[in-house]
């Protein structure tokens, strides 16, 4: 199967990253068709960085910080518009050839192979499974070489259809949902669901609620051949200690399950709900400021019930690029 990839990479003030990341992306053996960055109104030199690289990224500029569910939103949306001509409404594609959208934040790096084996994934889905993937995951190192268990799915509890793996004993396996580090995602399943990430969760859980969407129907693989750096700040996992951000993990599950029951089944969503007590539970043991977190779950919690998040087209209402290219989406 012949693929074309996007690869939108969202940045904010990390230059020297930013760097890195598009220098990782040019130096693959198999290197995207074309490059997003999305730029979330920094104020060092990330713009020009991106500008000025040799890969020739489009480089789409936003007026304030909108997070990175925001920058994802805003460069899916930027991907994926152009070539909706070449799908029927349902998404099925028209062509001989697949589009995929191939996401990452500035301090993801990945290594020279790692887009070459995510297509070959692709390819032995379909074989095994008679259809193309709808998500894949890359493994994440941190610095020191361990795997980033942050970034690490868990295997799909129900397996509904296709091969629980693919070809061969390299690990790989499904999963219910992907992190946005290094993620994999077929264009025509975002035509076909007509939605796209929200930009009102500002940062976290908006890749998991985005690809549980996509995943609900759809397969998806985590492929340990494909590898990736993620530079991130401190080693840990999804319940070490977050500090401020802690507010936005509560908000944003609350919304989840006040507006995106739809992307469970039955079944998922009580496991949903347990294992979400059981991450904010170790959260909470394991604070280094346990007043901080606590003062975050509060706020977090009222909001969550009391505040309802603004609409995609809202957030980008000062963007007419960004904006009609999610409406056209979103429909």
């Amino acid at each position: 199967m012949q693929c074309q990839v996007t690869a939108v990479v969202v940045s904010y003030n990390r230059e020297q990253l930013l760097q890195e990341c598009l220098d990782g992306l040019y130096a693959q053996t198999r290197r995207p068709d074309h490059v997003i960055v999305v730029d979330n109104a920094s104020t060092d030199h990330a713009v020009q960085v991106a500008k000025n690289h040799p890969i020739h990224a489009q480089v789409v500029c936003l007026r304030r910080n909108v997070g990175g569910a925001g920058g994802f939103c805003a460069g899916i949306a930027e991907a994926v518009a152009p070539i909706m001509a070449d799908y029927t409404p349902s998404g099925l594609n028209m062509t001989d050839e697949a589009h995929y959208v191939w996401l990452m934040d500035d301090d993801t790096i990945p290594l020279p192979s790692a887009l070459k084996e995510l297509l070959v994934a692709v390819n032995d889905s379909i074989r095994a499974n008679g259809m193309l993937p709808t998500v894949l995951g890359s493994k994440a190192l941190w610095t020191n070489g361990q795997e980033h268990r942050m970034n690490k799915p868990r295997p799909r509890t129900f397996v509904q259809k296709g091969e629980p793996t693919l070809f061969g004993d390299d690990g790989t396996f499904q999963a219910r949902s992907m992190s946005f580090v290094s993620c994999l995602i077929n264009a025509g399943a975002i035509i076909g669901l007509a939605r796209l990430p929200r930009a009102a969760y500002f940062l976290w859980n908006d890749d998991f609620e985005f690809t549980t969407a996509l995943l609900k129907t759809g397969l998806g693989y985590y492929v340990p051949n494909s590898v990736v750096m993620h530079k991130t700040k401190v080693f840990g996992s999804s319940d070490a200690d977050p500090g401020a951000r802690f507010y936005n993990e509560v908000r944003n599950k609350i919304w989840m399950l006040r507006f995106s029951r739809d992307i469970f089944q039955p079944a998922e969503l009580g496991e949903f709900i347990l294992k979400t007590l059981r991450r904010w539970s170790l959260t909470m043991m394991r604070a280094h400021d346990r007043s901080q977190i606590k003062d975050c779950f509060r706020r977090g919690w009222h909001d969550g019930w009391h505040t309802d998040p603004p609409t995609n087209r809202q957030i980008f209402s000062d963007n007419p690029t960004v904006y009609a290219a999610v409406r056209r989406i979103e429909g």
